[in-house]
């Protein structure tokens, strides 16, 4: 399990790979990454600001990737949230999941989401 909050871009692929390193018993790796569209409601987007509350955030996301753990049969899952000044095309977040079997890693995915 994991979650993380940071300023800094991340690598997709590197943090799938990390995820299944050295597991024989994954049968479905799901992710969903999220982008900065560059327009909300039909208004353009040139950037925008993401703020949180670190102790508050972090807590938040742990408890609702431990219920999705409670939910379904999963090996892996990480929860990666940016903050600080994005532009359209970045990406805001990530969620990915790991299990046995496609259904818990998609289900459970969605849920994270």
């Amino acid at each position: 399990m994991g979650v993380r909050v940071q300023r800094e871009d991340f690598d997709l692929g590197a943090e799938l790979a990390a995820l299944r390193t050295g597991r024989t018993d994954i049968g479905a790796l799901v992710s969903f990454t999220g982008l900065v569209r560059d327009n909300a409601g039909g208004q353009p987007v040139t950037a925008m600001e993401l703020e949180h509350y670190p102790a508050m955030t972090a807590k938040a996301l742990e408890s609702i990737e431990a219920e999705a753990h409670g939910r379904w049969s999963l090996q892996a899952s990480l929860i990666l949230h940016r903050f600080g000044p994005l532009a359209p095309g970045d990406q805001i977040m990530m969620v990915a999941t790991a299990s046995a079997h496609r259904a818990a890693a998609f289900e459970a995915a969605e849920f994270l989401m």
